[in-house]
């Protein structure tokens, strides 16, 4: 029998937002870290039951790095922005404000989801470990090519090490992530970014 195409299609509709989803997942995993976000917490704040996240996310490490991609796109967006400065100088500078700012900010859970990601992360989890520090590790090479870029672009001094001053931002950085996760204020991390850009090459 032909089916009438107004029919409803077999099967629960899906009644939520993946998106508006997905967000509300972020900030449960941000505020409580991997291992201390139980579905509880995540089903709650997804308006969802655990059958419909398992069907539209897979388990809870499957949502976990769905999440993942979805912070780096949007809250930590200011990490591929900062890299698309001018300057290298300006490149640091924007990466670690632009952090600050995130991290800081009144809507947003404390820290950095990435990072207190790796620093909760059980070794149980070693599969997901592995791909957290393999995230950090991404942002840190792509920091690493934008200042021997800037060597050659004679911004950086010739005698400059790019791998060293990338380490250096992303020690800074996190570190940042760990004083802000600890309650930090957003000027009291400026000074600190004001101190860093005060070491930085001329």
């Amino acid at each position: 029998m032909k089916r009438n195409p107004t029919t409803r299609p077999l099967g629960r509709p899906r009644s939520f937002e993946t998106g508006e989803a997905l967000e509300a997942a972020m900030r449960v995993f941000w505020h409580k870290g991997y291992e201390g976000a139980s579905l509880t917490d995540l089903t709650k704040a997804m308006g969802i039951n655990r059958p419909s996240l398992y069907a539209a996310f897979g388990d809870k490490e499957a949502l976990f790095r769905k999440v993942l991609d979805c912070y780096e796109t949007g809250p930590a967006a200011y990490f591929s922005e900062a890299l698309n400065q001018s300057t290298a100088r300006a490149v640091v500078e924007r990466l670690l404000r632009g952090a600050v700012d995130v991290m800081t900010a009144p809507r947003n859970p404390r820290g950095c989801l990435l990072i207190q990601g790796v620093l909760t992360c059980s070794e149980h989890e070693s599969d997901l470990r592995k791909d957290l520090m393999g995230r950090n590790a991404a942002g840190e090479k792509a920091v690493r090519q934008r200042f021997e870029r800037a060597r050659r672009e004679a911004d950086l001094p010739l005698d400059s090490n790019s791998t060293d001053l990338a380490r250096y931002v992303m020690t800074v950085l996190r570190g940042l992530a760990v004083q802000a996760g600890g309650g930090a204020t957003r000027k009291q991390l400026r000074s600190v970014i004001d101190t860093a850009m005060r070491a930085w090459p001329s």
